[in-house]
């Protein structure tokens, strides 16, 4: 009934309406006129574009706030796969408040910054804004995204108040795209758990395997810094590394784990040699002094590792 009442209300006020009577004898006129005129076909395209136009505009924004849960969502679901904590037909947005706390970390420093709210925090904007960012000196920009955030929001799982997983987002230039993606480590900020990319433009096939389950399997318990010092690797697609700097790194073809320093190497992406060196630099940008490696020493618990 009320909706009737506010409905007659509007037929109301546009009787009333000098404009709106001027549109219904234009309109009117234009639809007494034939189906070849050229006045015709132009009015009605117009009037077409025109509802067209209005029905997007609406659309977009009375979609607007589930399309931003739905990126939240999606962002959780990522999150939680990394973590190895997804689970088919489970409640995304409870399982992710119950095991995931997010953290806003100084990356030149290393240390949490506790008065920046980490769930409004959006760290790929900030990268964009002049006061929030920095610019990456050539020289160090092996990932190839020229800029990067001043702070970072990291995901921690933890077990009886103690760090089980450190889920660090990471980004870096393959070969069609910038990819993005999340680095999953254990406590000791060395050994990695897993690895997923949400967002990539590699070629279907080729570097778009980066999302394959196989390949992402391979990198579980590899190492990310070296605990000697690394001559190149063999087949590889990486200068040495000194201990302590970061050696993970792909390279062409298959890794034979029997051989020394196998745990720094993933196998590469057959046929996407480019898409393989950018993961192994936006992996090894991200865990350097560029990166994490700050706070990554401030958080590690297994004794002997240097970062």
């Amino acid at each position: 009934m009320l909706k009737c009442e506010q409905f007659n209300k509007i037929c109301e006020a546009l009787d009333k309406c000098e404009h709106y009577q001027k549109f219904k004898v234009y309109k009117d006129k234009v639809l007494a006129l034939g189906n070849d005129s050229l006045e015709k076909t132009i009015a009605i395209a117009v009037a077409l574009c025109l509802v067209c136009a209005v029905l997007v505009s609406f659309s977009a924004v009375a979609l607007k706030s589930l399309q931003v849960h739905n990126k939240e969502l999606d962002m959780k679901k990522n999150i939680l796969d990394v973590a190895g904590l997804l689970q088919e037909g489970s409640d995304i947005d409870s399982a992710f408040a119950e095991k995931i706390e997010a953290k806003i970390v100084n990356l030149e420093t290393g240390d949490y910054v506790e008065d920046m709210n980490a769930a409004e925090y959006d760290q790929r904007k900030a990268a964009k804004d002049p006061a929030l960012s920095v610019a990456i000196p050539k020289d160090k920009d092996i990932a190839h995204i020229r800029v990067k955030a001043k702070f970072a929001k990291v995901f921690l799982v933890k077990e009886s108040g103690a760090i089980k997983s450190i889920i660090l987002p990471v980004n870096g230039y393959g070969l069609w795209s910038t990819l993005y993606g999340f680095l999953s480590l254990d406590a000791d900020g060395q050994t990695v758990q897993s690895i997923n990319f949400y967002d990539q433009q590699e070629t279907p096939g080729l570097g778009g395997e980066v999302v394959n389950p196989k390949w992402r399997e391979l990198w579980k318990g590899k190492k990310v810094y070296a605990e000697t010092d690394q001559p190149s690797a063999e087949k590889g697609l990486i200068e040495s590394a000194e201990m302590g700097e970061p050696a993970l790194a792909l390279i062409k073809g298959v890794v034979d784990n029997t051989k020394p320093g196998s745990q720094y190497q993933v196998d590469g992406l057959a046929g996407a040699s480019l898409t393989s060196t950018g993961v192994t630099n936006l992996v090894r940008y991200w865990m350097s002094n560029e990166g994490f490696a700050p706070y990554l020493a401030k958080v590690r618990t297994v004794k002997g590792v240097k970062s």
